[in-house]
């Protein structure tokens, strides 16, 4: 049974560099570093699919090109039991971390991600892990600083990286391929300890 890896956000040159789509960026290097393969799509999942190997793994690298809320569809086309998802590993956006940070969860609930939500509901379980991002602005004491209010939210989250934020998301694209790599080679209890802590 192959590792899944799936990077989360919406298709379209209009997202491409939006907070939203921070899973799909992301998971882009991770894919560069342990993958020879480009991006193909994938008619019958309706997905980006790349293979590749993380040590002796199999690992299967999903785009799906559906919008955020109906992730799950291309999931569970590639997750077909509850056996099968403890391999899946989900990057996607979170708006209540600080950009610059990521944090490790398994078998928790969507906390509210739309994306996470409907790959729960497809795979029929919460136990897959998940690389949750930081994506919003930090405040002097080191929470994020959030918006509040849908309309507002949903504007911070579609709106576009700017240039130092975007290179300050290259720097946690690295620490999420060697979080993956500790994750697939090692142990998920490793690379909480290492990426949970401070």
């Amino acid at each position: 049974m192959p590792y899944i890896i799936a990077g989360l956000g919406n298709p379209g040159e209009e997202y491409k560099d939006t907070r939203h789509n921070t899973g799909r960026i992301v998971l882009d290097a991770v894919r560069k570093e342990f993958s020879r393969e480009e991006f193909e799509y994938n008619k019958k999942i309706n997905a980006l699919v790349a293979e590749g190997k993380i040590g002796k793994e199999k690992t299967i690298f999903v785009m799906p090109e559906t919008f955020m809320n109906n992730s799950g569809k291309a999931i569970a086309q590639l997750v077909k039991s509850v056996k099968a998802a403890e391999k899946l590993i989900v990057i996607y956006d979170d708006f209540n971390l600080p950009l610059g940070r990521i944090r490790i969860s398994f078998n928790r609930s969507s906390g509210g991600h739309n994306g996470v939500e409907s790959i729960i509901k497809a795979v029929k379980t919460e136990g897959f892990l998940r690389i949750r991002i930081g994506v919003a602005p930090e405040k002097a004491n080191g929470t994020a600083k959030t918006p509040h209010g849908d309309d507002k939210i949903e504007k911070f989250i579609l709106g576009p990286y700017k240039d130092d934020e975007m290179k300050e998301l290259k720097k946690v694209a690295k620490k999420v391929v060697q979080a993956v790599e500790i994750l697939i080679r090692e142990s998920k209890e490793k690379a909480m300890s290492i990426y949970n802590a401070g």
